[in-house]
């Protein structure tokens, strides 16, 4: 059996890679390519200052940077991620890399604060790519190496989330906000061509109009119950983790006299999480996901247990690692569990699995800004313990549904 790699031409151009088993340089490329992909949902965060500076008297505008392109990145996961399953993926993935950039340019050169805005959603849009190429990792992936194929471009996912903000903040202090995007625009069409000339080419799953995509998401719900259970947890499991990362700079210089730098750096303690999806996928393989979803929804309960008890710096350390290893363990077993399903409608399993996850996000942070402010870290301690809490009930219940079906048939 070939192996798929950038070196090997009639590999990288195959007609059906279905039969193919995915190298270890080309996982690695996705994985580059799905963080590289994602971070640019992420720049704007630490730049708003910067921004707002451009545009004076528009703050509240340009304070919809972040959520317009949160939006757009929604919306680009349920209107273009199931089109994965009906066009061939390697020319979607260009394409869209292609529409990344140019939305990036729009932002660099973003004359007015609405255009900015604008041109945000539409990156956000365009940077779902990285939930095409996640499907089209696991597909080409041997099943008893699924797992740990989605670990590793997990891992990359989870490195542009955690890292895309640390770059953002160094170039714009240097260089102006709209370089970030001016390079961001440059690494999009760079990954654009290795992907092009290093991802095989595939058929499409399905032959369903767009609409019929659409339509059929719904009934993938309806149909199967463990996507349903996968979605849940995941929605209530990063919830809990964006309780954390939506109030811990308010925790920081309430209670410790800390300021933004040092939040900063908890990102980064936060990416030992990204030792951990490697490791949790090669356990799903072995061990079954569920096991290590159980594992998960445990670690992260955990974790609010020891942000509440240990009132101390280091104490944050160490459940701030509890917290990524779980939310870790917990993605890339869901992933596993979806991406196992149904092979013909990998692209829409997915959209409906991230979205799901970024609802319970969004809750999850308004859920945390109204618990500081009302009744500070206690409650939101709580708050991020009781989402942990409903995802584990979620795997319970969803392990005796499938008990109890196999006692029936």
């Amino acid at each position: 059996m070939n192996k798929v790699s950038v070196g090997n031409a009639s590999a990288a151009h195959r007609d059906d890679a279905s039969s193919a088993s995915i190298s270890l340089s080309l996982t690695l490329i996705m994985a580059i390519a799905c963080g590289m992909s994602v971070a640019n949902i992420y720049y704007n965060q630490p730049m708003l200052e910067l921004i707002s500076a451009t545009f004076p008297g528009s703050e509240s505008l340009t304070g919809l940077v972040p959520t317009a392109t949160q939006l757009g990145y929604a919306l680009g996961l349920l209107l273009l991620v199931p089109l994965g399953d009906r066009i061939e993926r390697r020319r979607l993935i260009v394409m869209q890399c292609g529409a990344l950039a140019l939305a990036l340019a729009g932002v660099a050169v973003a004359p007015s604060a609405w255009m900015l805005v604008a041109a945000s959603a539409f990156v956000g849009v365009s940077a779902s790519v990285a939930q095409q190429i996640l499907p089209f990792a696991a597909d080409l992936a041997a099943p008893s190496r699924r797992g740990a194929t989605i670990g590793i471009v997990m891992s990359g996912l989870l490195c542009g989330i955690l890292f895309g903000r640390a770059l953002a903040g160094a170039v714009a202090v240097h260089y102006g906000w709209r370089a970030m995007f001016w390079l961001g625009l440059g690494l999009a069409l760079l990954i654009g061509v290795v992907l092009a000339v290093a991802l095989p080419k595939t058929k499409p799953k399905t032959n369903h109009s767009y609409g019929e995509l659409l339509k059929s998401l719904a009934s993938l719900w309806r149909e199967e119950p463990q996507l349903r259970h996968a979605t849940m947890i995941q929605a209530c499991l990063f919830g809990s983790f964006s309780v954390l990362w939506t109030s811990l700079a308010f925790h920081l210089a309430a209670n410790y006299q800390l300021g933004a730098d040092v939040a900063g750096l908890f990102g980064i303690i936060g990416a030992v999480g990204v030792l951990f999806a490697p490791i949790a996928g090669r356990t799903a393989d072995r061990r079954g996901p569920h096991f290590v979803i159980g594992i998960a929804c445990v670690t992260m309960l955990l974790s609010w247990v020891v942000f509440e008890a240990w009132g101390m710096v280091m104490g944050l350390v160490v459940a701030v690692i509890f917290l990524d290893f779980g939310a870790q363990g917990a993605q890339v077993s869901n992933q596993h569990v979806i991406q196992s399903l149904r092979p013909e409608a990998r692209n829409r399993l997915n959209a409906i699995l991230m979205s799901g996850m970024f609802l319970g996000g969004a809750l999850g942070s308004a859920g945390a800004s109204f618990a500081w402010t009302h009744a500070g870290w206690s409650a939101v301690c709580g708050l991020g313990a009781l989402l942990a809490l409903a995802g584990l009930g979620v795997h319970i219940a969803g392990r005796r549904h499938a008990k109890a079906s196999i006692v029936r048939h």
